[in-house]
């Protein structure tokens, strides 16, 4: 505790980083009191409360805005699909390969058309958001054309402000402000499911059986950390060079390759994938029993056909998406040109190979550990946890809080670090995901 206070005392006494956290709550305060601000000509009485599906999982990212109709019922997700619609462009797309090439003038461009495609994401999905989630009772305005239309403005605006406070965290406080509203968002609703489950569900007769769930909590987080910081390391060594009178390369360094290169974009994807049988089984289901079958077994999250499929289509995703974003060929290149090269490897293509080998065997085991945390929270319910607590037991929500936090404890302490102050840690460094790119 007293290692722990003086810490707390160092990060303050360094100015920049004092005015930067507090900059960082400011924001966050801002964010939290506005998803509380109620869409005009709504009478939020007249709700039905929390959604469910992926109305639900919209919600817990956004820390209940989603269901209270407010001005930030969007949030920052429609930004999030225009980046990740931007990123597979990249990938597929050649002017956009061309712009992702030119440094800061390509990703300032790339910047700019992801605005631009967010507010169009907005406009579209703020039609369905009205629709799905505002019921015509709560509606108080009699022109309802006049209500459609200025929430669509409303909506969009609010989510263009949320991106404003994202980039303001980014500049002028501490860790990355887009993954630090989501992290806002779900953390503010742990409290209240934790009320729910310890005092209103279990109450005194359970109580040993809270302490359990939060053990078991306890140890899915520590179990998550490890897959988030988890890395393989591959040697590579510089040729030196004599420069005059001096000698310039010949040190080691390393590649880090992580276990879980991907993040959570897998699951992402692969949740989204998970509506499509029950939503095409309900369009056949009064015609078919077989349709009808498959409509009910996979609406529902802890049948083990449901949850076969989402690990499978996790596993599926993960080796997708860590091929499409890390390029064993352009690693290679770039050592070859900086005279490196891997103890034992030629440069060139068997150096691609070997890394594409290495890739492929830590992230098999990485796509199931992922599998396995996506399919927790259903576990979690089937052993009697109730719903909205189970969802902390893994799934998107657990990995980008734990992903969040240690980014941002990874910032702070490289500002300690600086100030020749002692680390947070007494063995060991804390590893954000600046290290998920691999660059030689």
């Amino acid at each position: 505790m007293k290692k722990f206070i003086q810490t707390i005392k160092n990060i303050f006494s360094i100015e920049e980083l004092r005015i930067r956290i507090l900059n960082t709550i400011g924001f966050l305060i801002i964010f939290r009191l506005g998803s509380f601000v109620v869409l005009p000509g709504v009478d939020p009485a007249q709700l039905t409360g929390d959604a469910g599906g992926i109305f639900g999982l919209l919600n817990t990212f956004l820390g209940g805005a989603f269901s209270r109709a407010s001005v930030f019922g969007l949030g920052i997700m429609p930004y999030i699909s225009a980046s990740i619609v931007l990123q597979l462009m990249t990938v597929a797309v050649p002017y956009f390969q061309k712009l992702q090439k030119e440094g800061d003038s390509g990703r300032k461009k790339i910047s700019q058309i992801t605005r631009v495609l967010t507010i169009f994401i907005c406009l579209a999905q703020s039609i369905g958001y009205l629709t799905a989630t505002i019921p015509s009772e709560a509606i108080v305005l009699e022109n309802q054309f006049l209500f459609q239309i200025s929430s669509m403005v409303i909506l969009t605006a609010g989510t263009i402000f949320c991106m404003w406070l994202g980039e303001k965290i980014t500049d002028k406080g501490i860790g990355n402000g887009i993954s630090m509203l989501i992290m806002i968002g779900i953390i503010s609703r742990l409290p209240a499911s934790l009320w729910y489950e310890v005092v209103e569900v279990k109450g005194l007769p359970g109580a040993l059986l809270s302490i359990l769930e939060l053990v078991a909590l306890f140890l899915v987080v520590m179990a998550t950390v490890a897959l988030v910081q988890a890395t393989r390391r591959i040697p590579v060594q510089y040729a030196k060079q004599v420069v005059g009178n001096k000698v310039y390369g010949g040190q080691r360094q390393y590649i880090p390759l992580k276990v879980n290169s991907s993040g959570v974009m897998p699951i992402i994807f692969a949740q989204s994938l998970m509506f499509l049988p029950a939503l095409l089984a309900g369009i056949w289901s009064q015609d078919s029993d077989i349709a009808q079958y498959i409509g009910t077994t996979f609406s529902d999250i802890q049948s083990w056909q449901y949850n076969l499929l989402f690990a499978t289509l996790i596993i599926l995703f993960t080796f997708f998406y860590t091929a499409i974003t890390i390029n064993p060929n352009q690693i290679a290149d770039d050592m070859k040109r900086n005279g490196g090269f891997i103890p034992g490897i030629k440069p060139g293509k068997q150096t691609s190979d070997f890394i594409d080998n290495v890739l492929t065997r830590i992230t098999l085991p990485g796509s199931v550990f992922l599998a396995v945390i996506a399919i927790l929270p259903a576990f979690a319910m089937m052993a009697g946890v109730s719903t909205t607590f189970a969802q902390f037991y893994g799934g998107t929500s657990l990995l980008i809080m734990v992903g969040v936090i240690l980014d941002t404890l990874q910032q702070i302490e490289s500002y300690l670090l600086m100030r020749h102050y002692e680390g947070m840690m007494k063995s060991g460094r804390v590893k954000g995901r600046t290290q998920n790119t691999a660059v030689a």
